[in-house]
C-alpha cells in the first residue's frame, strides 16, 4: 500500500540527513507544504533548531511578481522560518533522495488576510467575524484563492498536489490561547456558529428566496438551548437548526463549494503537466469545515482525481468516498503518527490494514517531521510489514 508522509521545507534544509532519514522510513512520496497557515512547530532532530515559529501564513516560495501585480489580496511571502524559495531546496533534497513530491497547498485558511482586510472573513450570525476564515463566497476571495491553488499547486518538479481547505472554514480552529470549549459543541452547533452572513452570503441565502434579515434571528434562537447547556453534543443538525433552515444554509454552501472546486481544479489541471495529480482533503459529511472540507463523495471524485481523508481515530469517512471511487481514483487514509498529537504509530499496521478494508487505496502520515524517533521507528516497522 503506498504510503506518503507530510513535511514542512524546515524539516529539510538545513539538515543534510533528513531526506535519507525520511527515504528510509519505506514511505514512497512526500506532500511538502508550499502554501501553510501560521503555526509553531517542533523540529526534533534538526541540527540547527527546535522550535519554528511561522508568524504567519504564507508561501513558502517567492511568489510571482507579475501574477499578482496590482491585486489587494495576494500571497505573503514567508519569513525566516523559510527564507527564499525553501519549498524549491526542500523538494530538490527530497528528490535527490528518491522520493517524488506533492505539493501541500493550504487555501481558505489564512489569519492574516483577514486581519488586513477583515471584509473578506466569514461573519457568524452574531456579527462576529473570524479572520482566519475567508469566506469563500465573494468572488474576490475566489479569485484569490483560484491563482494561489495554480500558483502553489503547480511548483517545477512537483508530481500532484493536495489541497486542504478547499471550501468553507468555519468556528473550529487551532488558536492561540483558545477558550472557547466553555460549553461543549457537537456537529450540529458547530455548523449553525459556522454559518457566514457576509454580504456575498446574505446575498446568496436572498436568491433562495429567504430574507437574509429573519435567517440570523432564527439561527442565533436555535442555538440558544446550546449556551444553556441542554443541547446533546450528538444533536443531528436538522434537529437543532430544523429541517427548512438546514436544507436552505447547506444547498447555498454546498452549491458556493462545488463550483469552488470544480474551478479550482480545473485550472490547476489547466497550468499542470500532464499526468499531474489533484487530490483533495475532504470529509464526506457536506456541512462540516475546516481543513477537510465537507463534500459530496460522488461529486467530488468526478471533479478530482482523489482525496485525503482523516481518520485517525477510525476510517469509517473511507467508505463514502470508496463507494464511488473508479479504479484510478486515489483514495488516501491520512493517519496522525505522532504520538503526542493523538496519533498511534505503534497501531499503524492495523489501522493501514483496516483503512484499505474499508477502500482506501493509499495512505499519508502526519508528520514526518514531528514525530518522535521511537515515533518513526515504529512507523518504520508498520511500514516494512505493509510491503
Amino acid at each position: 500500500m503506498r504510503a506518503g508522509a507530510f513535511l514542512y521545507p524546515w524539516d529539510v534544509n538545513g539538515d543534510p540527513d533528513a531526506a535519507g532519514r525520511v527515504a528510509a522510513l519505506g514511505v514512497r512520496q512526500v506532500t511538502l507544504a508550499a502554501a501553510y497557515h501560521s503555526t509553531r512547530a517542533l523540529t526534533p532532530r534538526h541540527p540547527r533548531h527546535r522550535i519554528v515559529t511561522a508568524e504567519h501564513a504564507s508561501v513558502l516560495y517567492p511568489p510571482g511578481a507579475q501574477q499578482w501585480e496590482g491585486r489587494t489580496l495576494r500571497p505573503y511571502p514567508a519569513g525566516s522560518w523559510a527564507p527564499g524559495d525553501a519549498y524549491g531546496q526542500a523538494a530538490e533534497a527530497l528528490a535527490d533522495a528518491g522520493l517524488p513530491v506533492h505539493t501541500w497547498v493550504v487555501l481558505a485558511h489564512n489569519s492574516r488576510l483577514g486581519a488586513e482586510h477583515p471584509g473578506t472573513s466569514v461573519v457568524n450570525a452574531y456579527g462576529d467575524r473570524y479572520p482566519w476564515a475567508p469566506c469563500i463566497a465573494q468572488p474576490a476571495v475566489r479569485a484569490y484563492l483560484q491563482d494561489l491553488a495554480v500558483e502553489a499547486a503547480v511548483r517545477p518538479g512537483a508530481r500532484g498536489t493536495e489541497l486542504e481547505s478547499c471550501g468553507w472554514y468555519g468556528l473550529a480552529h487551532l488558536h492561540a490561547h483558545d477558550k472557547i470549549a466553555g460549553v461543549a459543541l457537537g456537529d450540529a452547533a458547530q455548523y449553525a456558529m459556522s454559518l457566514c452572513f457576509c454580504p456575498s452570503c446574505r446575498d446568496g441565502y436572498a436568491a433562495l428566496g429567504v430574507d437574509p434579515g429573519e435567517l440570523g434571528p432564527a439561527v442565533r434562537a436555535a442555538l440558544e438551548p446550546v449556551w444553556q447547556g441542554s443541547v446533546p453534543a450528538d444533536t443531528p443538525v436538522e434537529k437543532l437548526l430544523g429541517g427548512e433552515l438546514t436544507a436552505l444554509t447547506l444547498e447555498f454552501r454546498t452549491r458556493t463549494a462545488r463550483t469552488l472546486q470544480e474551478a479550482v481544479v480545473a485550472a490547476v489541471r489547466a497550468a499542470a503537466p500532464e499526468g499531474f495529480q489533484v487530490l483533495l482533503h475532504a470529509d464526506p459529511v457536506a456541512y462540516r469545515c475546516g481543513a477537510n472540507a465537507g463534500v459530496d463523495p460522488a461529486h467530488i471524485l468526478g471533479v478530482a482525481d482523489g482525496v485525503v481523508v482523516p481518520c485517525t481515530g477510525g476510517a469509517q469517512s473511507v467508505r463514502p468516498f470508496a463507494q464511488h471511487a473508479s479504479a484510478a481514483s486515489v483514495v488516501a487514509a491520512n493517519l496522525t503518527v505522532v504520538s503526542g498529537m493523538g496519533g498511534s504509530p505503534g497501531t499503524l499496521a492495523t489501522d493501514a490494514a483496516r483503512a484499505a478494508s474499508l477502500g482506501a487505496t493509499e495512505l499519508r502520515l502526519y508528520h514526518a517531521g514531528l514525530a518522535s524517533d521511537a515515533d518513526l521507528a515504529a512507523v518504520r516497522d508498520a511500514l516494512s510489514r505493509l510491503g
